[in-house]
């Protein structure tokens, strides 16, 4: 900028910046309430579960400097190099998770099994990442081979679902431990308080949790960060006062050398004691998974300049405690505490622990709305909580789900070790599965060599599989529980997506031919009345089968029809002047139209009121382009917002908006024909037309097939939320013909 510019002009770059600056601040104050509450709270018990079992042997100072190492030089490249450096890029527009990686791969190489996907979804200005088209389509034979194998894309779509399903399993046993640590973890309480009575208020306390998400992220965020802010303090303090008061040497075990000697002394116990250690950076998945509720700048400066400084000088500190006092492993951490302060911590580390949780209810609820919107779960309820971070969202139904399935695994798993080998076992599998994809996302989205990603993947695995290789020898004692959730949620996604497949598959086979539609005439052979008739389906071209029945079926029919289909498209947010896409069906004395509504994962469909009136704006600016320009009678446009509506009563939930056709005296008499045409089939009113249809599997299909769809499919359909509904269509303007599909 040059100095002439003046000191207006010179401000507004360094206001900017100081915006975002303090808005970033903002948020990484919010994200300790939010995303660092499990992360933060791991010190209660690593150390305990490390040395239990047959560890147990080997209590001594040489183990516990190896333990520590351990765990300094794993925080150190799982959570800071791999995810705050390297996976935190991925982003996909702000979004994070394994579907946000899932959907960056998908717009980059044709690895979707979306069924209604157009050319015309990548020239949305959210879809490309990166290098252009040209340059990724030679990027790599890899590319290629996985698009030509559907089962290697099905088996992809498998892996994504299996790792969503492990972090919402997370969810369930995030909550479960932090809330029995917080209190069996303090032998002077158990002291005071029978068990019982301990698991009564552990389970108060977690309904409570549960019934604040309704207020959202931010309300969420600001009453828990001070809680893990002031936890932080003390567990930095207590650290640090361990190190110097017990044992300063403990510096020395930052060096892995101490890794080496710990396996040489410790041998196959050492090995299944990781189980343990990997306690230490659970909740490190939720920092990517969150990554819509805040930003990335946001969550790294929170983990670089607070969470890892404090995170390292508090295992030290413990280490140093451990390496004094060989007798004290079952209860390491309060232990530690001076007794001074031991009933302050006590109460900041319970309300903490509860926090703890927090963190991956928040990314159940993204995981489960990105998986809702590729076709992978039923439809559910979507509430956005903020105005200002699009992706703060809440789902009720799944919120209560968590809340009946944490009850569960606290009350019936009596023995807290037990669910430690359950989630640290969700955990890893979660980050095993986000490297596998990171490495793809290398190759295909960033363009890069081949050999660094295969470099990326052996590294991080070479880690993370050996923390997972333990941890999958603890299936037995609790292992099982996370595998078992992920199952059940698995088959749910699985069906859904199967069932959605199948019958979008015979409504593609059986459209109606467009010749029988011509055949009939502009009256398509029945009474054309006044209005418009808004015809839902599923087809992106041709017309639907259901069609038929709606003609055979109704004596009448509106003067003008539209073709709706509402979709999903592999980009977290489509801008409103790229959601419409207008076409012509049959020619213009017909009166017949094609809208198609594009939706990204992240987006929410909200009741308005506009969507009428958004349509007909579209339809009319389509009529007029493609007057003046001839061939967009077989393309499509987005619209714009322009002049000609006029609002009359602005503060009504669903707008009466009064569309004017302008006087121009050139324009072509035919269009403005069908222009008013259209603006009185708007104000004679608009129905929804949709299909109440019933999915059947043929009497000839296999037992596995009837199962999914007759009693699984068709189970999930009577019980999650009507299309109508999710789509906030007017019960008073519903038309419904039913429709049994044979898939």
């Amino acid at each position: 900028m040059e100095p002439e510019s003046g000191i207006g002009s010179s401000t507004s770059p360094c206001q900017f910046s100081l915006v975002t600056l303090s808005r970033n601040l903002l948020l990484a104050y919010q994200s300790f309430g939010v995303v660092y509450g499990d992360l933060s709270t791991s010190p209660l018990y690593v150390y305990s579960s490390a040395f239990s079992g047959k560890l147990r042997n080997h209590h001594n100072q040489e183990a516990v400097y190896g333990a520590f190492s351990l765990i300094f030089w794993t925080l150190t490249f799982v959570p800071l190099i791999k995810y705050v450096i390297i996976v935190m890029s991925a982003d996909d527009s702000g979004e994070g998770g394994t579907f946000a990686l899932y959907s960056l791969l998908c717009r980059h190489a044709k690895l979707s099994l979306l069924p209604n996907q157009q050319a015309a979804d990548e020239e949305l200005s959210s879809y490309r990442y990166g290098p252009s088209s040209a340059q990724a389509a030679s990027s790599s034979a890899l590319r290629r081979f996985l698009e030509k194998h559907k089962r290697l894309r099905t088996a992809l779509l498998l892996v994504v679902l299996f790792g969503a399903c492990m972090l919402i399993g997370d969810g369930v046993l995030t909550s479960a431990i932090s809330g029995k640590f917080s209190f069996f973890s303090a032998e002077p309480l158990c002291v005071l308080i029978t068990t019982s009575e301990l698991l009564l208020l552990a389970c108060i306390i977690l309904v409570g949790l549960f019934a604040l998400q309704h207020c959202g992220t931010h309300r969420v965020a600001f009453m828990f960060a001070p809680i893990v802010i002031i936890w932080l303090l003390f567990i930095f303090s207590i650290g640090l006062y361990n190190i110097i008061y017990w044992n300063p040497k403990i510096v020395y075990a930052l060096s892995p050398h101490y890794i080496v000697k710990f396996f040489r002394e410790t041998g196959k116990d050492g090995w299944l004691s990781l189980g343990g250690i990997l306690l230490s950076i659970t909740g490190t998945e939720a920092m990517f998974a969150d990554l819509g509720h805040f930003t990335a700048l946001s969550i790294r400066l929170a983990f670089v300049f607070v969470i890892y400084p404090c995170l390292v000088v508090q295992y030290m500190g413990q280490a140093a405690f451990l390496s004094m006092n060989l007798d004290s492993f079952s209860n390491s951490f309060y232990a530690s505490i001076p007794e001074p302060f031991f009933w302050p911590v006590f109460v900041v580390a319970t309300l903490a622990a509860i926090v703890g949780s927090q963190a991956v209810i928040t990314a159940t609820f993204s995981i489960v709305k990105q998986c809702h919107a590729l076709g992978c779960f039923p439809r559910v309820k979507v509430v956005h909580t903020s105005k200002h971070i699009y992706g703060q969202i809440y789902i009720p139904e799944i919120n209560w789900i968590l809340m009946v399935l944490t009850l569960a695994v606290t009350i019936g798993f009596q023995d807290t070790t037990l669910i430690g080998n359950a989630y640290g076992l969700a955990c890893m599998t979660v980050m095993f599965i986000t490297t596998f994809l990171m490495g793809l996302v290398i190759v295909f989205v960033w363009q890069r060599n081949f050999f660094l990603a295969t470099f990326f993947l052996l590294f991080f695995w070479l880690i993370e599989g050996t923390y997972l290789s333990a941890a999958l020898m603890k299936v037995p004692q609790g292992g099982w529980l996370p595998l078992a959730l992920s199952v059940i949620f698995m088959l749910i996604m699985y069906i859904w997506h199967y069932g959605t497949r199948r019958k979008y598959n015979y409504d593609l086979h059986n459209k109606v031919s467009l010749k029988w539609v011509l055949g009939l005439g502009p009256s398509l052979g029945i009474v054309r009345v006044p209005g418009i008739g808004l015809i839902y389906s599923e087809l992106t071209t041709g017309v639907p089968s259901i069609f038929s029945h709606f003609v055979t079926n109704l004596p009448a029919f509106h003067k003008v029809l539209v073709f709706v289909c509402v979709k999903s498209v592999p980009v977290p947010y489509v801008s409103p002047d790229e959601r419409f896409l207008i076409g012509r069906v049959c020619p213009r004395p017909y009166r017949m139209y094609r809208c198609i509504v594009r939706y990204g994962y992240k987006d929410i469909q909200r009741d308005d009121g506009d969507f009428e009136n958004l349509l007909v704006q579209s339809v009319a600016e389509f009529i007029q382009m493609e007057a003046v320009e001839p061939h967009y009678s077989s393309s499509e446009t987005s619209p714009s917002v322009d002049g000609r509506m006029a609002d009359d009563t602005p503060s009504i939930r669903r707008r009466q908006v009064r569309f004017q056709l302008p006087p121009n005296p050139r324009m072509d008499p035919v269009v403005r024909e069908e222009l008013m045409d259209l603006i009185r089939a708007k104000e004679a009113g608009v129905a929804y037309i949709m299909g109440h249809s019933y999915v059947k599997a043929r009497r000839n299909s296999s037992f596995i097939k009837k199962l999914a769809i007759d009693i699984g499919y068709s189970f999930l359909r009577k019980n999650c939320r009507g299309p109508s509904v999710a789509l906030n269509i007017p019960h008073i303007s519903l038309i419904e013909v039913g429709m049994i599909y044979y898939v």
